[in-house]
């Protein structure tokens, strides 16, 4: 009898459980999906940052952390390598600036100027830029209310701009943050591999 007793209450149990489980089931399939990838959930933290309508976060490292550091780095390399492939192009093709510099292709540059100590010079004052720029994304992690990529310069090309209109101002800079990103990894990559220069093939 006793036995009896405890297989119905251990079944009554799992009977219990299994509408929870079936609701859960059928919240994930429902679930607001990533318009970049329709296969996985919409990235939460996403939301309300500049590109949230595509929501591309595969990894879910928007989970683990905070967005407006995530962002700060995203435009910040974003910059650097807008900067970075117009110069490469520009060494590339003979336009040179640094007297040290003249006859030598951008991948060549880097090995003579680190030997002339050059290279040491740019070191320092990118060590410099870097702990001066963090004060204010320590700030901002500590909820000063900064702006992700907001150094105070730059913004008289937003003035009497909507507010449609800055954000798609804003959204351009980093679409081509992001080209310029993937531009210059691949020029880098090309002129190392194959030895050539602008255009890379």
């Amino acid at each position: 009898m006793m036995k009896t007793a405890l297989l119905a209450s251990l079944l009554s149990t799992t009977a219990a459980f299994a509408p929870a489980q079936n609701a859960k089931t059928a919240s994930a399939l429902t679930a607001e999906k990533s318009p970049a990838m329709p296969f996985l959930p919409y990235p939460e933290n996403l939301r309300g940052y500049i590109g949230d309508d595509i929501a591309f976060d595969p990894l879910r490292i928007s989970d683990y952390f905070p967005m407006d550091y995530l962002r700060e780095s995203e435009i910040k390399h974003g910059r650097i390598c807008m900067a970075a492939i117009v110069g490469f192009i520009t060494t590339d093709l003979g336009i040179i600036i640094h007297p040290l510099g003249k006859g030598l292709s951008s991948i060549a540059a880097h090995d003579v100027l680190a030997e002339k100590g050059v290279m040491g010079n740019v070191l320092l004052w990118i060590g410099i830029t870097e702990m001066v720029s963090y004060i204010a994304v320590a700030e901002m992690l500590q909820g000063s209310g900064r702006e992700p990529g907001y150094f105070g310069f730059g913004t008289k090309f937003l003035e009497k701009k909507s507010d449609a209109e800055v954000k798609k101002i804003k959204y351009q800079e980093i679409m081509n943050g992001r080209l310029a990103m993937l531009a210059f990894a691949g020029a880098v990559t090309q002129s190392v591999l194959y030895e050539k220069g602008f255009p890379y093939f």
